[in-house]
């Protein structure tokens, strides 16, 4: 069975993780982010909508009871619902990106001035199994605890070997964001995806 290569790297450099954290605009891109990530499924009927109802109950007047347009209406079962929650709501925020990316770099730093950084030379991800990957976790200390693994570019055999561990959550790279980095107690950055970062920090 090939084993996988990867161990952890003592050596990391401190001006990319040196921001300082800044829980205000860390706050605002994560409020922002769950914003975007919200669905809005709950949608009620209003008495425009609801099927019926196109014709009057009752003549306006002569019956000696209340007059009504619709049975429709609100007041009456089966009718719409007023002031009900709607689907078309949009809780979308829009935030630049070079906010997003200084909060996902102070989140980072954060991560490892607290110990929950681990950088691992590339991993040798041909072939990989789960019982392999498991190794790789137990290895690195990494296994039962909730880790965010990034990845370089899409792979899927590595995606598959990762899977099925518990508490474990592989993403790409270019995807990587704020909140997941925060949900996560560690993360795994490959070498690959740390070159990705110094290049973080020239675009600003």
């Amino acid at each position: 069975m090939k084993k996988t290569t990867a161990t952890i790297k003592k050596e990391k450099p401190e001006d990319v993780f040196s921001y300082p954290f800044n829980s205000n605009l860390v706050h605002q891109v994560a409020v922002s982010q769950m914003a975007n990530r919200r669905q809005t499924i709950a949608h009620t009927k209003d008495r425009s909508e609801v099927r019926g109802g196109g014709k009057k109950p009752w003549k306006q007047k002569g019956t000696g009871r209340a007059r009504h347009g619709s049975i429709r209406s609100p007041i009456w079962v089966g009718g719409g619902v007023a002031f009900g929650p709607r689907n078309e709501k949009v809780f979308q925020k829009r935030i630049p990106k070079n906010v997003k990316r200084k909060a996902l770099l102070m989140i980072l730093s954060e991560k490892k001035r607290n110990n929950d950084l681990v950088v691992v030379d590339n991993m040798d991800l041909k072939d990989m199994k789960t019982k392999q990957a498991a190794e790789f976790l137990k290895k690195n200390s990494l296994l039962n605890q909730n880790c965010l693994i990034a990845l370089k570019e899409m792979d899927k055999k590595a995606i598959l070997a990762f899977r099925n561990i518990p508490k474990i959550k592989t993403i790409q790279f270019k995807d990587l964001n704020c909140l997941d980095v925060l949900l996560a107690k560690k993360i795994v950055l490959t070498e690959d995806c740390l070159k990705e970062i110094k290049k973080l920090l020239t675009r600003e």
